[in-house]
């Protein structure tokens, strides 16, 4: 009976080389909650600290550069990575809340745009790669689909988190846990063979956005039931987390030795 062969060691380090995200262990999940709750936090501190205006242009021309950099370095790098992601997680908050704030569009509007928008990213990915794995992410075009799919996540996080919290009058603690469980849920789903490991991991990543949001408002908002902390503290420390989990991996490269999801 023909067996297929399993990928031969150097083949699989060649391939790990060539990969421009990093493993999925529990480090990138923890940075990545860290990521989003920091994103939030920062984003409606700077809106509200300077000018509204000039807070989204520094917020994209962070993001464009952030990118930028992602792109042109030719494998995987902690910082770089990250940095990027962070970049995302501040605009993506920036988007949506212009979105409601600006254009006035209720959230419940943009949170079905912003989901018909990343639902179209997916489509046109993998009616061009075959795959949304980001396994597979090797090459610019994937690159490129990979980047567009995370701050299409991230814009519809942010405007669900504030639909779930705000329209539906959740607040923000509740909001919080919905999101825990809709997160852990895709583990258990996979578990049980429900779901494949490319939907599982996709939807908790979404998921990610709106749980670390909705925590951070909670810490930092006097409203919606918030503690009201402050989004500058809130963010500060958040800030501090983040830089300290990625010196650490930056030394140890643990989040490139874990197995994949």
């Amino acid at each position: 009976m023909n067996k297929t062969l399993p990928q031969s060691r150097p083949m699989q380090l060649a391939m790990q080389v060539m990969r421009k995200v990093p493993e999925v262990t529990i480090y990138f999940w923890i940075i990545k909650l860290l990521s989003t709750a920091m994103g939030e936090s920062t984003s409606d501190y700077l809106v509200r600290a300077i000018n509204p205006y000039l807070a989204v242009a520094l917020g994209f021309a962070g993001l464009v550069v952030s990118l930028v950099l992602q792109l042109s370095v030719r494998r995987y790098i902690t910082w770089v990575y990250w940095l990027a992601v962070v970049m995302v997680a501040i605009f993506g908050t920036m988007a949506a809340d212009v979105a409601y704030v600006v254009l006035n569009i209720p959230y419940l509007i943009s949170t079905i745009f912003f989901a018909a928008v990343l639902a179209a990213v997916f489509v046109v990915w993998y009616r061009s790669e075959k795959t949304l794995s980001i396994h597979s992410i090797t090459t610019r075009r994937r690159e490129l689909f990979y980047w567009a799919t995370v701050i299409a996540t991230f814009a519809l996080g942010t405007a669900v988190g504030d639909f779930t919290a705000a329209t539906l009058h959740l607040g923000y603690f509740a909001s919080g846990v919905l999101f825990a469980v809709l997160f852990a849920a895709p583990a258990v789903a996979y578990r049980l063979g429900w779901l494949n490991e490319v939907a599982a991991f996709w939807f908790a990543y979404i998921m990610t956005r709106p749980l670390g949001a909705s925590f951070a408002d909670w810490f930092g908002k006097p409203f919606l039931d918030g503690l009201g902390l402050g989004d500058e503290k809130v963010s500060l420390v958040l800030t501090i987390l983040i830089i300290g989990m990625v010196a650490y991996l930056t030394i140890t490269r643990k989040e490139m030795k874990g197995e994949q999801q």
